[in-house]
């Protein structure tokens, strides 16, 4: 993801879709928290875009992982280069070595091989996915070769733009709530909980801005 304002597209042309909650999300989190008044101002109209297509978000989110963003995009664009048309069949065209070559270790070229397999024979049920509750969505993901938990939250966050996902095997939400709440002390999970649930029902919003106070300039995907 990147920093974006309204009506964006990415670079294969997907429209990208704003949150419709992100502004009422930012007024009762400015609200609640004292952290998140100091914080949210920094970053002014910006905020999480997420993109449409379900295979681009779940074959980006296995390119992010155990990666630093910076590697993980230039290993993107370098697949968007191999394929312009990023469909499942064309992935499946291009075969594992043409994906290698972007940068891409053998398991992650195995996983999205195997994600691209999934959707173009129908094996998960993508068309569906809008309709069902977040954990339903996150047993069926996770189903998949390469798909972790961590994977089907980000998606949950960036295609289906749920709004109260709170990731906690994501070390940089970990460390962004270590940093701005704790002054740098370690933070266990059961911290992390009680911080986050003045955050309810916008944890996603919080995630994001966590993120970005991170690194303002990288892009607000973080990696496993």
């Amino acid at each position: 993801m990147v920093l974006q304002s309204r009506d964006k597209t990415d670079a294969v042309g997907r429209q990208l879709v704003v949150p419709p909650y992100w502004e009422e999300a930012k007024l009762e989190l400015m609200r609640r928290d004292r952290i998140m008044n100091k914080l949210i101002p920094q970053f002014g109209d910006l905020h999480l875009v997420g993109h449409d297509d379900p295979f681009t978000t779940l074959a980006r989110s296995i390119v992010n992982q155990q990666v630093t963003p910076k590697a993980a995009n230039a290993a993107w664009q370098k697949l968007l280069a191999a394929c312009p048309k990023f469909t499942p069949a064309l992935v499946i065209k291009a075969g594992a070595a043409q994906l290698a070559d972007c940068g891409l270790s053998k398991r992650k070229t195995e996983y999205i091989l195997d994600l691209a397999d999934n959707f173009k024979t129908k094996k998960v049920h993508a068309t569906e996915w809008h309709a069902m509750e977040d954990e339903a969505v996150i047993a069926e993901l996770v189903q998949i070769r390469g798909i972790t938990r961590w994977t089907a939250e980000m998606f949950l966050i960036f295609n289906l733009l749920r709004p109260n996902v709170l990731p906690l095997d994501d070390p940089r939400l970990i460390a962004g709530i270590s940093h701005n709440y704790f002054s740098g002390e370690p933070v266990s999970r059961s911290d992390a909980r009680e911080v986050a649930a003045n955050w309810e029902p916008f944890r996603t919003v919080a995630t994001w801005y966590l993120w970005r106070s991170l690194d303002p300039a990288a892009p607000a995907v973080p990696v496993e």
